[in-house]
């Protein structure tokens, strides 16, 4: 025991806590994390955007490209299941940070149902390829900042809120709910609900009591509810199937596989066209296709990247830790999905239930990477999950992304109609490109006939001049 007024003994200060070698290189303790945080968070992110390994197969194997033929649900499953685990690792590994990526929902339905209508699935995956270099290119460049900077808000804004309304009527009709009119061409309907008018049949039931269950597990916020709602419509869909022997679930029939475990189909690996594109769609058509996945892949993953960033604590005076490598992996994330064959890759913004988890750092990208790749040997349970089970997420996404209205300043007359044309053309007429080509006319028309030509600037003009050549095509053609 020391006495009154004798020094105490000189302590040694405490050794810094030793960090290990996972610590130091994620950056783990400095962004007030811990390893099991990192863990959870990775696993999180998996649950909450697994489902598009059940969706991708369902977009892309809906359509057939200008040869006639299909791609397998099990190859799409292989592709999606790869690119989406080795971008994510790669994202963790360069970018670290607590982002997710795989293929993007409403690019891939550009792919689907705009490109490979014209051209052959090898020369549509070409041109997604060619996407990722550009996006690449931009990115170390600077000019996709130039191309944000010049394209006026409410317009990207309109973008993400069609593209939200053409997932939703691509659920709405995959799974039957919506259909075409037989007579739509002297009817005043062209679609109907249900196949006569009204509703009726198992699948369609297992399709609403999908769509009401992810609606309330949704609306609660239950981690992994797309997913759980996903599950149990399937098992619904299995179960009356083996009973009643039902007819009218289309490509895919709800039934319990002969194995559960299988080798990946990799028949889609390399199977790419650079440039045959070019020559099958002609090259202003080809052209403006490369240009919507480029706009559409880089506008939505600026988004997702900077309010995931924020809401992980990973910015400072407004700019992203790491910026310019997360980029890089965006854009090679695009590129990995055109030589998979799973359409482009991009940051999904469920990344942040993972950062809700506590997620900071990459080393939950690798997380979520490892569990993606661990599904490529599952492939045959996506060959169970019918249409009417997994359209329901399509609906609730696109209705999600519906939310982007409220940024749109509609008593603007500046912008009010080109906005509404391009939210509405997307979805009417079945494609992406069409309503952002009329949204952009549109706006330098009226700048133009206002006199305000130099609030347009060389870029807009330009794509909007590029967009002109691409209506009026046909017309052009018939001169020659």
């Amino acid at each position: 025991m020391t006495q009154l007024g004798t020094e105490r003994p000189h302590l040694p200060a405490p050794e810094p806590r030793r960090l290990s070698g996972l610590d130091r290189w994620f950056k783990i303790s400095h962004r007030g994390s811990t390893i099991g945080r990192e863990v959870r968070g990775g696993i999180t992110t998996f649950v909450a955007m697994c489902y598009i390994v059940l969706l991708n197969p369902l977009i892309l194997g809906a359509s057939a490209d200008i040869t006639g033929a299909r791609l397998s649900t099990e190859a799409i499953t292989t592709a999606t299941a790869l690119a989406a685990g080795v971008t994510t690792i790669l994202m963790g590994l360069v970018g670290n940070a607590p982002l997710a990526l795989a293929a993007g929902l409403g690019v891939n339905g550009v792919v689907a149902f705009q490109m490979a209508p014209t051209m052959t699935w090898a020369q549509a995956f070409g041109l997604v390829v060619l996407e990722g270099v550009c996006i690449v290119f931009m990115a170390v460049s600077g000019i996709r900042e130039r191309i944000i900077n010049a394209i006026p808000m409410p317009l990207k804004v309109a973008i993400t809120v069609g593209i939200g309304l053409y997932i939703a009527l691509v659920g709405l009709v995959s799974a039957g709910f919506v259909t075409r009119t037989p007579d739509a061409a002297q009817s005043t309907v062209p679609v109907r609900m249900g196949i006569a008018g009204h509703l009726e049949g198992w699948p369609i039931a297992i399709f609403c009591l999908g769509l009401l269950l992810m609606i309330v597990l949704v609306s609660r916020g239950v981690p992994g509810a797309v997913l759980i709602s996903i599950a149990v419509a399937t098992g619904l869909a299995v179960l009356v199937n083996s009973v009643f022997h039902v007819e009218g679930w289309g490509l895919v029939e709800p039934k319990v596989p002969d194995q559960v475990v299988a080798h990946p189909d990799f028949s889609l690996l390399g199977d790419i066209d650079l440039f045959g594109g070019f020559g099958s769609a002609g090259a202003v058509t080809a052209a403006v296709f490369l240009f919507t996945l480029v706009l559409s892949g880089f506008f939505d993953a600026m988004g997702t990247i900077t309010s995931v960033s924020e809401e992980a604590g990973l910015t400072k005076d407004g700019k992203v830790e790491g910026m310019g490598r997360i980029l890089l992996v965006d854009g090679a994330g695009a590129l990995a999905g055109g030589v998979t064959g799973s359409a482009p890759n991009t940051v999904f913004l469920e990344s942040a239930a993972g950062v809700g988890e506590g997620a900071r750092t990459g080393l939950a990208s690798i997380v979520t990477g490892g569990l993606f790749t661990a599904t490529l040997f599952l492939t045959p349970i996506a060959a169970v999950v019918p249409a009417q089970a997994a359209a329901p997420a399509l609906v609730v996404i696109g209705g999600m992304m519906m939310a982007q209205c409220a940024r749109i300043p509609w008593r603007d007359l500046d912008f009010a109609i080109p906005v509404f044309l391009t939210i509405a053309l997307i979805p009417f007429t079945y494609s992406i490109t069409n309503g952002i080509g009329a949204g952009l006319v549109a706006y330098v028309l009226i700048k133009i006939c206002k006199g305000k030509i130099r609030e347009i600037g060389w870029i807009l003009g330009i794509l909007a001049a590029v967009f002109g050549v691409y209506f009026g095509i046909e017309g052009i053609m018939s001169w020659f």
